[in-house]
This record gives C-alpha cells, sequence and structure tokens, in this order.
C-alpha cells in the first residue's frame, strides 16, 4: 500500500519475464496505507497490482493469495492472483516477496449511503460462506493476545484519559471471549478504500492481507464501524441497518450474536486504535507513508461506549 520499496521499471520488466503478462506500459506507486508497498502495473496484456510483502514471513503468504483464488472461484469479486510461468504466486523482487494481482475495476465510494451499505453487507456475508470450504486456517495475529502486546507498547504516549481509557477496555474485553459465535475466514479490514463500486454497484473487494479465521461477527463490526459513521463519530443507525439487514439476508445472524454486538463493536475499535497507535508512535521508514490519525478510533471507542444501549437497537428482528 504505501511505497516503502522503491521498483524501477527495468526491475520490474526483468521480474516480469517470469510470468505471460506482456510487455510492460506503465508502473506507478500507490500512496495509500501502511503495510505493504502497492504498484499499479499496466502491461500489453492488462492492468495489475503488485504488492511487496514488508513485514509478512513468506510461509505466511500462501493462506492470502489461496484464499483470494477461492474466493475468485465461487464467484467473489476480489483480485485474482497470477502464477509465474513455474507455477508460483511468489516471488523475490528487490529482496522481497512479491506477487501480482488482476486489477479490478471501480472506485472506493468515501461517502457510502444506506444502498452501498446494503451491497457491502450482502457480500460480507457471500465471502463468508464461501469460505467456509477454504481448508486452510490462520489464527488472527492482531486479537487479544495482540491487544495486550501493543497496548504495552503504546501506553506511554499516550495521556492520562487515554491510558484509562484502555486499560479499562482491555480489562472489559477480557471478560468476554465468545468461543460459540459462528467463524470461519474473516476479511478483517473491510474499509471504505477496500471495497469498489463501478456505476453505483460493488465492482471489487481489495487487500486480503489481514484475512484470518476469526469470529464473523467482528468481521462485520469492522465494517460497520467504518461504513456506517456520522460525522461526530457515532453510527448512522439507517445504514448500520442496510448493513445488518442484507447481511442476515444471505447469512441469518444468531441469537447469541445479538447479544455480543455492541462488545464486537468495541472490540473492532479497540483493534484499530491500538494498530494507528502503533503505526503513528513507531513509523516505519519510507519513500511515501501514511500514518492515519489514532484519535479517530479513540472516539469511535468512546462512542460506543456512551451509547451502548443504542447499539443494542441496531439488530435485525
Amino acid at each position: 500500500m504505501s511505497v516503502y520499496t522503491a521498483v524501477t521499471p527495468e526491475e520490474l520488466r526483468a521480474w516480469l519475464g517470469q510470468y505471460s503478462l506482456g510487455s510492460l506500459v506503465e508502473l506507478k506507486g500507490i500512496a495509500a496505507g501502511v503495510e505493504n508497498t502497492n504498484y499499479f502495473v499496466t502491461t500489453t496484456h492488462g492492468r495489475y497490482v503488485l504488492t511487496l510483502f514488508e513485514r509478512m514471513a513468506p510461509e505466511s503468504l500462501p493462506y492470502y493469495l489461496n484464499l483470494m483464488a477461492h474466493l475468485a472461484s465461487h464467484g467473489i469479486p476480489c483480485p485474482q492472483p497470477i502464477a509465474s510461468l513455474d507455477n508460483r504466486y511468489v516471488n523475490p523482487l528487490k529482496g522481497k516477496p512479491a506477487c501480482i494481482v488482476t486489477r479490478l475495476n471501480g472506485a472506493p465510494q468515501m461517502q457510502p449511503t444506506a444502498t452501498h451499505c446494503a451491497e457491502v453487507g450482502e457480500m460480507l456475508a457471500d465471502l463468508h460462506l464461501a469460505a467456509r470450504s477454504y481448508p486452510a486456517e490462520l489464527a488472527n495475529p492482531r486479537g487479544p493476545h495482540w491487544w495486550r502486546e501493543t497496548a504495552r507498547s503504546v501506553m506511554p504516549h499516550l495521556d492520562a484519559p487515554g491510558q484509562a481509557l484502555l486499560m479499562e477496555e482491555l480489562r472489559f474485553q477480557a471478560l468476554y471471549r465468545f468461543e460459540d459465535l459462528p467463524r470461519g475466514v474473516i476479511h478483517a479490514d473491510l474499509f471504505r478504500d477496500n471495497v469498489l463500486f463501478e456505476d453505483s454497484r460493488l465492482s471489487g473487494v481489495i487487500d486480503f492481507y489481514f484475512a484470518c479465521n476469526d469470529v464473523w461477527l467482528f468481521d462485520l463490526a469492522i465494517a460497520v464501524n467504518d461504513w456506517c459513521l456520522a460525522e461526530d463519530l457515532t453510527l448512522d443507525a439507517p445504514r448500520v441497518m442496510a448493513m445488518l439487514t442484507a447481511y442476515h439476508g444471505r447469512r441469518p445472524l444468531t441469537a447469541i450474536e445479538k447479544g455480543a454486538w455492541p462488545v464486537m463493536l468495541r472490540a473492532a475499535a479497540l483493534r484499530f486504535w491500538l494498530s494507528r497507535l502503533y503505526d503513528y508512535h513507531f513509523p516505519r521508514p519510507g519513500e511515501v507513508t501514511h500514518a492515519k490519525d489514532p484519535e479517530h478510533f479513540q472516539r469511535v471507542l468512546e462512542n460506543h461506549i456512551r451509547h451502548e444501549p443504542e447499539l443494542r437497537r441496531h439488530w435485525v428482528s
């Protein structure tokens, strides 16, 4: 996503020799996000996205790339990884593991309506259902254990109210385990910039490099926390209901999920507050990097705590 590793056209031409993708026409860095280096690549055969993995171990990459191939084969509009001539999805570039995938049409919708949210809810349920037959498993690397470890690192950088909020939320979340909640593969990063729309219709979902096996409701909470926020960072009820209703129409939600909903919304806010705090206070060097504002999700979490009774009324009947 951010450009940490510079790649020249000459270097990419040599690397593309391992593929049947034609000749390089254009190479353009993507200056967004915080995790990997991404480029738009145009060749005489089509449009693609090149990713160099900055922190991921090569042995972890088959989970993500095989998942994308699996979902694409089941009708989910996601990028299709391209195999090299020796049938590998991952090949080193500039000393980093790298892959190239198809580039989808469309653009992110940054001012979503209830209609957009309904499309996202339906797609997310379809993704969860389609991934049930995916055989690989990967525990969430940014689950509760990571929350506690990261909290210790960022705590000294918070003011007293922020420290108190973080400590109390970790205590609160530790009271809940939700082992009985439905679970499977989740996208885990379904923000507005990771969904594409074309002519007002959802055309793609991208960036699967946080995908893992976890609670499906947590995935839904992550999406709601971004897609359904009002300007004051409280949840906009019509958009929330549109997403929940559409999701429920494809994968009916259970009674235990209803009870867990307020906790999951808070857990999703906590997870991204912590990751943004860490990226903000411990940045990595890069040619073009973006550290997102951690106070955004601190305020989302505070609002969820303040308005918890209202969160329970979001649920579909």
